[in-house]
C-alpha cells in the first residue's frame, strides 16, 4: 500500500477500513487503492465550471464537456486512467474514492466542481480495484 499524504488523510488511520472494502470486491465500495478517473478542470473560474456541470446536468456526454471546458489535457476528453492513492492532490483523491463507479452513458459526477490548488474539477469514476 503506497504511503499516506497528509493533506489528503481524512480520520487518520483508515488503512484497515480501505483492505477490507477492497477485498470484499464491492465497487461501489469507497475503498480500493486505485480508480478510474475522468474529469473537466476548468481553472481559476467557478463560474465557467459550473456552466459545464449545468451542460452535463442538460444531457452533454461527459467526455465532450471536458473537451469542451476543459484547459489542460483533459481536453482529450478528460480520461487519467487509472489514478492510485497518493497520487493525486488530497482533496481531488478524497472526492474521487468517495463516489461510485459509473458510465460516460450514466455518469455520477462531483457536484459542486472540486476546488484544488490547480483549479475546479468536475469528477467522475470509471473503475475502482
Amino acid at each position: 500500500m503506497p504511503p499516506k499524504k497528509s493533506e489528503g488523510a481524512k480520520g487518520g488511520g483508515k488503512a484497515k477500513d480501505k483492505d477490507e472494502a477492497s477485498s470484499k470486491g464491492g465497487k461501489e465500495k469507497k475503498g480500493g487503492t486505485a480508480v478510474k478517473v475522468r474529469y473537466a478542470l476548468i481553472c481559476e473560474k467557478q463560474s465557467k465550471a459550473l456552466e459545464a456541470l449545468e451542460k452535463i446536468k442538460s444531457g452533454m456526454k461527459f467526455n465532450e464537456v471536458a473537451a469542451q471546458y476543459s484547459e489542460d489535457k483533459a481536453r482529450q476528453g478528460g480520461d487519467l486512467g487509472w489514478m492510485t492513492r497518493g497520487s493525486m492532490v488530497g482533496p481531488f483523491q478524497d472526492a474521487a474514492f468517495d463516489l461510485p463507479v459509473s458510465s460516460l452513458a450514466s455518469p455520477v459526477y462531483t457536484d459542486p466542481p472540486v476546488k484544488t490548488k490547480f483549479g475546479y474539477h468536475i469528477i467522475m469514476v470509471e473503475g475502482k480495484k
